[in-house]
């Protein structure tokens, strides 16, 4: 039986990346998943103020914290620059890990995009012209400023991340107190709007939650930048749920409680309910902290997808040219800079449009990431890992079954939705197909290692069966 390869301690040895420490990185992983309770307000109009606030507080342990497990797990053996992307090709070998790499990044112009435009609309009201063409010039300027931040290096996007998210929680804050003052009734009443179907009402809790839960393995990608990324990564992981259920739930919550309006909360809401408590400054304050909250999560996400290109095509995949690294900065400068290329490009087109692509390339690489867990788990059982998902083998399955169940139970057609995603998707059995197509037309990957790497992830023979 031929024997798996031992994983390598760095696939981008020599390279001179800037690390950051656990601080840093706990900003990035909230500013990339969370970024303020914002853009599913619907949720309690829609499934109602007692079943929303459950969602939320529950959706993660069936959601991202089984995600964070097995993330957690893959990091601290595998710490590598690419993440979850190496983690397939290292458990089901070339073709799988092309596919959650080339799903991930193509799903991320969609992504990156839809922050640029959601920017300029926020920011249009109040600058007078920025319409048409102008509109679509304000999103790539805002795009490009971020990338060149991003160009500068992850200290500076983790400084950037820090700066934005507190100027978000400062009037979140200001809203939480005067609405303890405030509180009027049981924000869990009703639990659910009278006279809806349960089917409709579960479908959209559970969309609009699992919607503001997912991601947690994306930050993968730049685990070489970090500083003892093992336990570093871990620690990040279990700060950010916990930080994710407080803003979605005290400051929604408390606001319901001294509102009670839940019938009237519709996507982008927030706002108006600061407005009606605090009076037009905080009103003022909280738009600002919206507008604040999309640069953060587009600066987020442009430091952690722009690293899927700068890996694939050390290994290959994609253009030599892409892996170079900035003399100065440490940074995968032309990776970002074609990404951003290429965001630009999509800016023009529709929102929803945008992001019903992208969920369904979201889930693809989400479950690839679970399977991988439980693949090298098996093949690997006795590899060093900092930390291992509780309970044993079989424990590794159970964050697969788990998400696997809320993937099906969404795509079923049972979710509701908001502004985010409430355009059918795409359907699910075109994704391989279509990516198929894209590995038999794309160049052969060279079999050689990268220059500046110690080992390549080259995973046994028998790894390239399907899943």
């Amino acid at each position: 039986m031929t024997q798996p390869a031992a994983p390598p301690a760095a696939l981008s040895a020599g390279v001179g990346f800037h690390k950051v420490g656990l601080l840093s990185l706990v900003f990035l992983f909230y500013a990339y998943t969370t970024a303020g309770p914002f853009g599913f307000e619907e949720i309690f109009s829609r499934a109602g103020p007692g079943m929303g606030l459950v969602f939320l507080a529950l959706v993660p342990l069936l959601w991202s914290i089984p995600m964070s497990l097995a993330a957690g797990e893959l990091n601290s053996f595998l710490p590598v620059e690419g993440g979850f992307y190496r983690w397939v090709r290292a458990a089901f070998g070339d073709f799988w890990g092309f596919l959650a790499g080339w799903w991930n990044w193509t799903g991320t112009f969609l992504l990156n995009s839809v922050y640029g435009v959601l920017f300029v609309d926020y920011v249009s009201p109040y600058v007078p012209g920025l319409t048409g063409v102008w509109r679509w010039v304000g999103a790539v300027v805002f795009l490009w400023v971020l990338a060149y931040v991003n160009i500068r290096g992850i200290r500076v996007a983790a400084w950037l991340a820090v700066a934005l998210q507190v100027a978000v929680l400062v009037p979140v804050v200001w809203l939480c107190v005067i609405a303890l003052f405030k509180w009027q009734g049981n924000p869990f009443l009703p639990l659910a709007p009278p006279g809806q179907p349960v089917v409709s009402i579960f479908g959209a809790g559970l969309a609009l939650a699992m919607w503001n839960y997912a991601g947690y393995e994306q930050l993968s990608s730049v685990a070489e930048e970090v500083k003892d990324p093992q336990r570093t990564y871990v620690k990040a992981l279990a700060w950010t749920t916990p930080l994710a259920v407080v803003t979605y739930v005290v400051p929604c919550g408390l606001a319901l409680a001294a509102l009670g309006n839940w019938a009237e909360w519709k996507t982008g809401y927030f706002v108006t309910a600061a407005r009606e408590l605090g009076g037009p400054a905080l009103g003022v304050a909280m738009l600002v902290a919206s507008i604040i909250a999309v640069a953060s999560l587009s600066n987020s996400t442009i430091l952690s997808t722009t690293r899927m290109p700068f890996a694939m095509a050390q290994d290959g995949y994609l253009p030599r040219w892409l892996a170079a690294v900035h003399p100065r900065y440490g940074t995968p400068a032309r990776a970002i800079a074609f990404s951003t290329v290429i965001y630009c490009l999509l800016a023009v087109r529709n929102v929803v449009d945008l992001v019903a692509i992208y969920i369904w390339l979201r889930i693809a690489t989400s479950l690839l990431t679970l399977y991988a867990a439980w693949r090298l788990r098996r093949r690997m059982p006795d590899a060093p890992r900092t930390f291992r998902i509780p309970g044993g083998r079989l424990a590794s399955g159970r964050p697969i079954i788990s998400t696997c169940r809320f993937a099906t139970m969404r795509s079923s057609g049972t979710g509701g939705g908001s502004t985010k995603n409430r355009e059918p998707w795409p359907p699910a059995s075109s994704l391989p197909n279509q990516a198929n197509r894209t590995v038999r037309r794309g160049r052969r990957p060279r079999a050689s290692a990268p220059a500046n790497s110690n080992t390549a992830v080259t995973p046994d023979a028998s790894s390239s069966a399907p899943l």
